[in-house]
């Protein structure tokens, strides 16, 4: 099968042609070549999508293509370009207009309304998923068969964001200093992530199959607590986990999800209690496989080792010890 990678260089689009090489599957990935190289195997053609489609790929046929661009006008070009094609194109939950309600579905949830035009995704809270939504809709309604996901917390060796490697990067230094780690409260509250790897595979799997449908791409939630043991059995250490309440964070400006002072894998918002709480029964049903968090964590670890300039998001070890120093007294 000839598969069309649009990226093919960065996290989850090298990891999809990296698992289609893997599978015997004749790849191509259409990038700038910027910001990484394609897998071995893969076949690397320049594209800045801003551009007309070049002429070598214009001229071929393609039986699958995958597209993780959050840009309509680029969604739309590729579009009419290979519309005959099967489609997979890797949308977001950020297209959900309803974030409160736990056990949400694609078919339960609304979605925000579209922009078309292609925006700063800073310019507004709601951008990045309402142009989002405005690709999804040009692939849904353009291609011959599309199957579009919507990820949330995508995690894993290789991962930019430094998000979920915030834990295992902290457990390790836990072991070394012999310090606690801090953990927000609820610790049972429920989180969702999902390895780069397992959605790359659902992904190539989709396309042999022609899988066609909107799919959330999440594990099953699973309590905070549960998610950090098995970050813990990965890692191979038991740190003392010292649990602080959210109204303790606030005060300490410490803040939610990503960035400086922050803790990652947690929103620390009740309005925000369905974000992280997706139904993933239809997405398990349609071949997604979830990997355990212990794995994930073990090999994150290992490839941020490899890594010595990889991205970490969140607390300094030293602001996170000044902060439980203040909430113990």
């Amino acid at each position: 099968m000839r598969i069309l990678v649009l990226g093919g260089t960065v996290f989850l689009s090298r990891a999809v042609a990296e698992a289609a090489v893997a599978r015997g599957h004749d790849v191509t990935c259409a990038a700038r070549g910027v910001s990484g190289t394609v897998p071995d195997g893969a076949t690397l053609v320049r594209w800045d999508r801003a551009d007309a489609v070049p002429a070598e790929l214009a001229d071929a046929r393609f039986d699958a293509v995958v597209d993780v661009s959050r840009i309509p006008s680029h969604v739309r070009s590729a579009v009419a370009a290979f519309p005959d094609a099967h489609w997979t194109f890797v949308s977001t939950i950020n297209v959900y207009a309803d974030v409160a309600t736990p056990g949400g579905t694609p078919d339960t949830l609304p979605l925000l309304d579209p922009i078309e035009t292609d925006e700063d995704p800073s310019s507004s809270p709601e951008a990045y998923g309402a142009m989002k939504v405005s690709c999804e809709n040009t692939v849904l309604s353009g291609t011959a068969a599309a199957f579009v996901i919507r990820p949330g917390l995508i995690v894993g060796p290789g991962d930019p964001s430094g998000r979920f490697t915030y834990w295992p990067a902290r457990f390790a230094q836990a072991a070394e200093d012999g310090l606690p780690v801090l953990v927000p409260e609820p610790v049972d509250e429920e989180v969702q992530i999902i390895d780069v790897r397992d959605l790359a595979d659902w992904m190539v799997t989709a396309a042999e199959r022609r899988t066609t449908g909107v799919f959330d791409g999440v594990c099953p939630p699973l309590p905070r607590s549960e998610v950090l043991a098995q970050v813990a059995a990965g890692v191979g250490v038991d740190p003392e986990l010292v649990p602080v309440s959210a109204e303790a964070l606030t005060e300490r400006e410490v803040k939610p999800w990503s960035g400086p002072r922050s803790i990652p894998m947690w929103i620390g918002d009740p309005d925000w209690a369905g974000m992280l709480t997706h139904d993933a029964t239809s997405s398990l049903g349609a071949g997604l496989r979830v990997r355990p968090v212990a794995e994930t964590a073990r090999d994150t670890l290992a490839w941020l080792r490899a890594t010595p300039d990889a991205n970490v998001t969140g607390l300094t070890r030293d602001e996170e010890q000044e902060v439980l120093a203040a909430v113990r007294g």
